[in-house]
């Protein structure tokens, strides 16, 4: 066995545990997505939660695509390659390195789409994702990782794993483009000041805050690519021995202190620790480190992080109120302006004997930044003028989930509630007064002219929460047969303060669920009995229940009218 053992190439061993490690990263940086997908169709409103998840999965699809077909020969065609193109049909190790490549433009193309959320068209994202990948991404790998003017700047444009090339980039094209496209329609007042709009699920925006955390260490360990080194004919460890363990360490403590930050700012602010400005923080703190996390102290992520997760709020508050810039998932304080402090504040931090200077960083940063904003907006701005960029008024205010995909991410209050051996009927069919007396489920004993003979409409106004009890007791009745719309209201309940991304909003218009059932062989007053018990929690706001008279009623497919009809 030993004989075996050396006969073994070592740059073998070396080159198939490093494909590994890092086939490994690349499917964690890839489960990002998710991560993405999740955060941004937390901050957007439920009418628009298929359109974003659907952004997310077209810009991995259409994306990955172009940038093997195009961006990444652009790339380095930029960075002064003399076979530009020798990936295509490079072989095992070059696939490998085109796909460690594409997951990180892929990224840069999702951060924009969170930023345009809510009014962009399908088609100018998609467009724009096409042009993104083939060049707009690519000329800026070009600049710098592919070996560019940018990397003889002094010592150089240091970006370890993408703070600035790959998530300052995305934030700045995706406040770009949300500067061209405007606001969404009543973010705005007519004297400029600011309507909170807020997402419809915080639970969606921190699972994936979560993931995308969790993604990261791949982002950034990932980059200390080799694990081992041929030297000498013998095996030894490649960057893993001075890198990896760094950047473990300075990923993990930016990620918390700018949580830490970002919830401190908070609460100066607004006297409350905002749960999103949190998870921003969290992303925030991470994007800061993400360029320079090779190559500072412990001090420094602590420090970094902290500056990128206290500046988001401040920045978010700039965007919104003073450029009147609807960036609706705060892409660029998130990854734009934490992005480009990241790269700035490296020398600042750097480990004794680690060459950066701050002029290279600078001029890094300026020449990305022009290029981005200039590619975006001639981009959108084509779009715009050809009226291809923003969703109509009415497709707005309908939400893009139905005029861009015919769909609705929510179609249901919730499963049936009845169980399968009864025999109410749920289905439409027709009910006789004899299928009352003998379904089993009660017996009403209110003569054989309940309501006095006439129709009654029972209209209840409840908690959501209360809908599943309130249809089990009407299915108990014998009142299975309702109608179900989701409304707010106002009424006894007291109003309160909401709060999304640190500003306070007034909440006097509460969600509650409208219900009504149309009966005429079940006694009104039951029905009613029945939704009041199931609808109460013995607090203010339970809602209301209304009896009235229906003059009539016909049923569309046999022509039945008047209680036989219901």
């Amino acid at each position: 066995m030993l004989d075996v053992a050396l006969q073994v190439d070592p740059s073998s061993i070396a080159s198939g545990v490093n494909n590994v490690w890092v086939l490994t990263v690349t499917f964690l940086i890839f489960f990002m997505h998710a991560g993405f997908a999740m955060l941004e169709a937390g901050q957007v409103r439920s009418k628009n939660v298929a359109n974003q998840l659907t952004k997310n999965m077209l810009t991995w699809s259409v994306g990955v695509v172009v940038y093997f077909l195009v961006g990444a020969g652009v790339s380095s065609i930029v960075g002064g390659a003399a076979d530009p193109f020798a990936y295509v049909n490079g072989g095992s190790d070059s696939w490998i390195g085109w796909l460690f490549g594409a997951v990180f433009a892929m990224t840069a193309a999702t951060i924009v789409s969170g930023a345009v959320a809510g009014r962009a068209k399908l088609r100018a994202y998609v467009t724009y994702t096409v042009l993104l990948s083939a060049v707009i991404y690519p000329v800026v790998v070009g600049f710098t990782w592919a070996g560019g003017f940018l990397t003889e700047v002094g010592p150089g444009f240091q970006d370890f794993a993408g703070g600035m090339i790959v998530h300052g980039m995305g934030g700045i094209a995706g406040l770009t483009a949300a500067w061209i496209l405007g606001p969404r329609m009543d973010r705005y007042n007519d004297d400029g000041s600011v309507n909170v709009i807020p997402g419809h699920s915080v639970t969606f925006a921190v699972l994936g805050t979560l993931i995308l955390c969790f993604g990261w260490y791949g982002f950034n360990v990932g980059t200390a690519a080799s694990v081992f080194v041929v030297e000498n004919g013998s095996l030894a460890l490649g960057a893993f021995a001075d890198t990896v363990g760094r950047v473990a360490l300075t990923t993990t403590l930016g990620m918390a202190a700018g949580a830490i930050g970002a919830g401190t700012l908070s609460l100066v602010k607004t006297r409350k620790v905002d749960t999103l400005y949190v998870a921003n923080g969290m992303l925030a703190g991470l994007v800061g480190i993400t360029s320079n996390t090779n190559g500072i102290t412990w001090v420094g992520a602590l420090a970094i992080g902290l500056i990128a997760g206290g500046q988001l709020p401040v920045v978010f508050e700039f965007v919104e109120k003073r450029l009147r810039i609807d960036d609706v998932c705060a892409v660029f304080p998130v990854h734009g302006s934490a992005g480009v402090l990241g790269a700035l504040l490296f020398p600042f931090f750097a480990v004794p004997g680690y060459e950066v200077s701050f002029a290279a960083q600078a001029m890094g940063v300026a020449v990305i930044a022009t290029w981005t904003v200039a590619a975006t907006a001639l981009v959108f701005g084509v779009l715009k003028a050809l009226g291809q960029a923003r969703v109509s008024e009415e497709h707005e205010r309908e939400g893009l989930d139905i005029a861009e995909h015919g769909v609705d991410t929510y179609p249901e209050f919730g499963r049936p509630d009845v169980s399968e051996g009864s025999a109410v009927r749920t289905d439409g069919g027709e009910r006789t007064p004899s299928s009352r007396a003998s379904s089993g489920l009660r017996s009403d004993g209110a003569g054989d002219l309940p309501n006095a003979g006439r129709i009654k409409m029972v209209t209840a106004v409840v908690r959501p929460d209360r809908l599943s009890d309130v249809k089990t007791a009407l299915a108990e009745v014998g009142a299975p047969s309702l109608t179900v719309t989701n409304v707010s209201g106002r009424g006894s309940q007291p109003a309160k303060t909401g709060q999304w991304r640190g500003e306070e909003y007034t909440v006097d218009l509460h969600q509650k669920v409208k219900i009504e059932c149309v009966v005429a062989d079940v006694p009104a007053d039951e029905v009613v009995e029945a939704i009041r018990e199931a609808a109460d929690t013995g607090e203010p706001g339970d809602g209301k229940i209304f009896v009235l008279p229906v003059e009539d009623a016909v049923q569309v497919r046999t022509g039945a009218r008047g209680p036989e009809a219901v």
